[in-house]
């Protein structure tokens, strides 16, 4: 199918190496699995040449980097779950392409730079994408980190900085953003048959966040990002970002066709696989509530309230304390 230059498709997927590495321990895993050669069936049937990857996988501290190795090649173990085994892996990045994203992103005032040596670990999240989702290779890739402290203006600038990279050199891209919906994990083992979502709030989450994505409301979900992170994610992170990048680099408004590929429970977290395409008439039920910077020059709270009313919050927040820390529920 041909397509202009732009941005043609979207999408949300997980990013656990159980994916990759151990599907077959749990039917809902096997049906995650199975919806990636979905996704990659859709991206083939595209004309792209380009995947753009946001992964909250790859955290960066200071500013954003940009993966620009053009044939990254080293043996990936997960961090986190190492006994699952090794990740052997060789990719396709346009250097070129990545080059031009952060020198959009400086000119939209953030601090960016590319990454290009040989040895530097590629996350796992991005590892697992581009192994299910481009297992030839065929489609040049590039990778951008998630910054622990960005919120959403800067996250936004990051998004319209990489569409201003495909516009200038007129790039047929796929957007990928790599994330779990909620995220609190298991903190103790479990048999992999006795998986399901921590909590039944976080499940009612993240079915409400899922309806917005099937119905194409991919703005009302950026818009209810901030909530949703305080809802149903552990506060380890600034807050829910993927939705606010993939929504800057699509566009952000409701016209578009959501799917929904799979969700299922993976160690306690929502892992759901969403696709995202452009269309003519807009979703109903606008909820459109905080601003759209276009550089970035701070945060803004623009939903805080009077100064008034944040004293008042900071007040009442002394008794109800975040729950950080708490990463999940014994089964």
């Amino acid at each position: 199918m041909k397509s202009k230059a732009g941005v043609s498709k979207g999408f949300l997927v997980p990013g656990l190496p159980h994916i990759l590495l151990a599907p077959e321990k749990n039917p809902g895993w096997t049906k995650v699995r199975k919806a990636f050669d979905r996704v990659r069936e859709e991206i083939e049937n595209t004309d792209a040449d380009l995947l753009i990857i946001y992964s909250t996988y790859w955290a960066s501290i200071l500013g954003h980097q940009i993966q620009a190795l053009p044939e990254p090649e080293f043996v990936h173990v997960d961090d986190e779950f190492h006994e699952l085994g090794s990740i052997p892996y060789k990719f396709r990045i346009d250097a070129e392409f990545a080059k031009e994203y952060q020198k959009a992103c400086e000119a939209r005032g953030l601090h960016a730079r590319t990454t290009a040596y040989k040895g530097f670990p590629i996350d796992t999240g991005s590892v697992v994408a581009l192994k299910l989702l481009n297992p030839d290779n065929r489609i040049p890739a590039v990778i951008v980190s998630s910054n622990i402290y960005a919120d959403r203006a800067e996250t936004l600038v990051l998004g319209k900085a990489a569409r201003d990279a495909v516009e200038k050199q007129g790039r047929k891209a796929v957007a990928v953003s790599i994330s779990s919906l909620s995220n609190r994990l298991y903190t103790d083992w479990i048999d992999p048959k006795d998986d399901k979502i921590s909590s039944l709030k976080d499940e009612e989450w993240n079915q409400k966040f899922l309806e917005f994505l099937g119905a194409g409301r991919l703005e009302d979900a950026s818009q209810l990002s901030r909530q949703f992170h305080k809802e149903a994610r552990v506060n380890k992170v600034n807050n829910f970002k993927p939705i606010w990048w993939l929504a800057a680099v699509m566009g952000q408004n409701n016209r578009y066709t959501g799917r929904i590929y799979e969700y299922q429970p993976m160690l306690g977290t929502g892992a759901a696989l969403v696709g995202l395409t452009p269309a003519d008439e807009a979703a109903r039920d606008l909820e459109f509530d905080e601003d759209d910077p276009e550089v970035y020059a701070g945060e803004r709270n623009v939903l805080g309230g009077s100064p008034e009313e944040l004293e008042r919050e900071m007040e009442l927040a002394q008794f109800h304390p975040d729950a950080e820390g708490d990463e999940g529920i014994k089964p």
